[in-house]
């Protein structure tokens, strides 16, 4: 789908595994994310995500990973999740050269909108790291609410990075969406 931004969001293919993961990493990981906002490279060092990972996102059932493209080039993305009467929504990443312009508000109002079309979802679940308070307040910004429901933060699997501190894990927030 042509949006007026002339953003084209349309479902991840293999092809775009590559792609998909070298944004995903620069928006949270090493020195090129700290171009933008959501860097998560003082608290975690390490890879964000991998080939195989991103992969068993497209190939998972009931699943999505959304890819934005503006002139061609991948500029976000996001994973959806169809879990019962709610939508899970992660991997969300936006190039660090176009944070701060809009469009990751675009792109979750989009998420949200595909997941009650698709799914008939009525509330959107995610989780983020709890230290992460600037993000946090950004999708409180966004209508989500924080729930208090702690996860712990997968310690010793450097597929989800190299932890800097030892205090980290996810909270749970959810939106109702109407």
């Amino acid at each position: 789908m042509e949006t007026a931004a002339g953003l084209t969001f349309r479902d991840a293919t293999d092809a775009d595994v590559d792609a998909l993961v070298a944004l995903i990493e620069s928006a949270y990981r090493g020195d090129a994310s700290r171009a933008g906002w959501t860097t998560e490279a003082d608290i975690l060092q390490g890879q964000r995500t991998d080939p195989q990972g991103v992969l068993e996102v497209i190939k998972a059932p009931d699943s999505r990973l959304l890819t934005v493209e503006r002139e061609g080039r991948v500029v976000a993305c996001c994973q959806l999740e169809h879990r019962g009467t709610h939508a899970y929504f992660g991997m969300f990443a936006v190039s660090p050269a176009l944070q701060g312009a809009g469009l990751g508000k675009v792109v979750i109002a989009e998420a949200e909108r595909a997941a009650r079309e698709s799914w008939g979802a009525t509330e959107m679940h995610m989780t983020v790291i709890s230290v992460r308070e600037d993000l946090i307040a950004w999708y409180e910004r966004r209508g989500y609410r924080r729930t208090g429901k702690m996860t712990p933060f997968p310690y010793g699997d450097e597929r989800f990075g190299i932890p800097q501190r030892d205090d980290l894990k996810f909270e749970l927030l959810t939106k109702e969406l109407g």
